[in-house]
């Protein structure tokens, strides 16, 4: 029997029938799809705390259908077995990919690896326990009563965004901040409102080389050296280190004792489920933190068990229609829910630094659109910003609400508000409203996507942030990507090392803009 053709999307003829499928795109309405009995039966799901509506899209059975035989011919759940056992499916770097097996080991992971995870694990709550009770001592005998965060990228964004979220969880522990930019203004602000006996810095950089932290973790050394008399910072109970590069943090100065790891496979914009979140145990404590895990590894199960018919696989099909079949090339998502107004951050690095690719697999051109562009704001500030866009502009864009049912954080009245204006605002997307001045005018037909928490609680946050993983791995999946390496953010800072070493060959326009910056 002859061996089955490797996957691609340009040669594959279910690509082909769903460009085919497309050309019924325009003559269809949504509104009248949603009329239909068995509608919002075939198009909605609910995993734990997490409801999902995709009744509102552009796409009918044979559509979805057409979409699910493509996932079947990709090996979607095949490579996610792969990545949930701990396989090499970063290929480019020869590494696994293990955000999943940290928090789901049940699904495949080697007796060895779980042992490592649950080792630094034990470790990662061992020093937040210590911290949030007090036990934790500065060099003067203070407790710590501020910890600072320093890192960028998945060193920062997702652990900012879950303490962001999970506010209401922070109890009396020390308060937790965050520096990731390295305009110095930024560090110089927080540091002038805190105290070095009663500062702790978690210094988060998975290669220990990350240029924009070793320059704010100098500043913040030089800080703690100055204030407490201290030859050696880095090596004082000021300093904890989080790395995959344990040797790097030892040579900067921080003891091994002071230093929690983890698995170089682990990504950094999938780190937050390692002890890069370290500041979220912090601030949420280890039961939360446990139910945080819990709520992923739940996602992880219903997408494993699922497989065709799971929601990440559904959301990440209708991206993949939307993207190569329709053409609309960016995706908005709107929380409507202020504690989450830094998820659109997060999803942004963990959407466009995975998928933003141009090589398949194996190194050739991809040849298919890949990543679109993610962007969105909270509601209800994106109704005052950007919806005239979403309602009337030339161009369409899919929407991702995001909800509570309730919110013990909120007031009862304003929540109602919220909500009435998250629905309405789908249903607005979806109808429109013909009008005979054009001016005010809706085209309607534009479609969303509604995700309601019951709350947002730590459990249904962990559901809500694997979901999108997911989504991001299967369109991966589906445009035969590499979703786990980042090559191409390394080229501008080889290039700021040179322009700051003097060591570049510069243009003419590159040398007067250095002129004027004083470089």
């Amino acid at each position: 029997m002859m061996a089955a053709m490797p996957y691609s999307p340009l040669a594959s003829k279910r690509w082909r029938r769903l460009a085919q499928l497309a050309g019924q795109a325009p003559r269809l309405s949504i509104a009248e799809l949603c009329q239909a009995p068995a509608r919002l039966a075939g198009y909605s799901l609910e995993v734990d705390g997490l409801y999902a509506d995709f009744t509102r899209h552009l796409v009918t059975n044979e559509i979805m259908g057409a979409l699910r035989a493509l996932a079947e011919e990709a090996g979607v759940m095949a490579l996610f077995q792969s990545l949930a056992a701990g396989e090499k499916v970063n290929l480019s770097e020869d590494r696994p990919a293990l955000h999943v097996a940290l928090r789901s080991p049940g699904l495949g992971a080697s007796a060895s690896l779980q042992q490592g995870f649950q080792a630094e694990r034990q470790r990662m709550m061992e020093a937040a326990k210590a911290l949030r009770e007090g036990a934790w001592r500065g060099e003067t005998g203070q407790p710590i009563a501020d910890v600072v965060n320093i890192g960028i990228g998945g060193s920062d964004l997702g652990p900012k965004m879950a303490c962001a979220a999970l506010a209401p969880y922070a109890g009396q522990g020390p308060r937790v901040h965050f520096i990731a930019n390295v305009d110095g203004a930024e560090i110089r602000r927080l540091l002038a409102g805190l105290s070095p006996e009663t500062t702790l810095f978690v210094l988060s950089s998975k290669s220990f080389m990350t240029s924009e932290t070793l320059a704010n973790a100098a500043t913040a050394l030089d800080w703690l050296g100055q204030g407490l008399g201290l030859a050696k910072p880095a090596a004082s109970r000021h300093v904890l280190a989080v790395t995959a590069s344990p040797r790097k943090a030892a040579a900067y100065g921080v003891p091994p004792e002071q230093t929690l790891t983890f698995h170089e496979g682990v990504g950094g914009r999938y780190s937050l489920w390692s002890a890069t979140g370290l500041p979220l145990a912090i601030a949420i404590g280890s039961e939360a933190y446990a139910d945080l895990l819990a709520g992923a590894a739940a996602m992880d199960s219903h997408f494993l068990e699922a497989g065709a018919a799971s929601l990440p696989m559904t959301l990440g099909l209708l991206r993949v229609w939307y993207n190569n079949f329709l053409g609309w090339r960016t995706h908005a998502v709107v929380p409507y829910c202020e504690r989450l107004g830094l998820l659109v951050a997060h999803l942004q690095q963990l959407d466009m630094e995975s998928n933003g690719k141009s090589a398949s697999r194996d190194g050739k051109p991809v040849g298919v659109a890949t990543g679109p562009v993610i962007w969105g704001q909270t509601g209800t500030n994106g109704q005052h910003a950007f919806f005239q866009w979403l309602h009337q502009g030339t161009q369409a864009a899919p929407v991702d609400f995001i909800g509570a049912c309730k919110d013990g954080a909120s007031l009862p009245e304003h929540h109602r508000q919220l909500n009435a204006s998250m629905i309405a605002q789908a249903d607005a997307l979806m109808a429109g409203r013909p009008a005979p001045d054009s001016h005010r005018h809706y085209p309607g037909n534009r479609p969303s996507s509604l995700l309601l928490l019951d709350e947002l609680s730590p459990r249904n946050l962990g559901l809500l942030i694997a979901l999108y993983e997911h989504v991001v791995f299967v369109q991966g999946a589906l445009w035969d990507i590499n979703s786990f390496d980042q090559w191409g953010v390394e080229l501008g800072k080889q290039l700021a090392g040179q322009i700051l070493a003097g060591e570049a060959t510069p243009s003419p326009a590159t040398q007067e803009l250095r002129r004027r910056t004083g470089l």
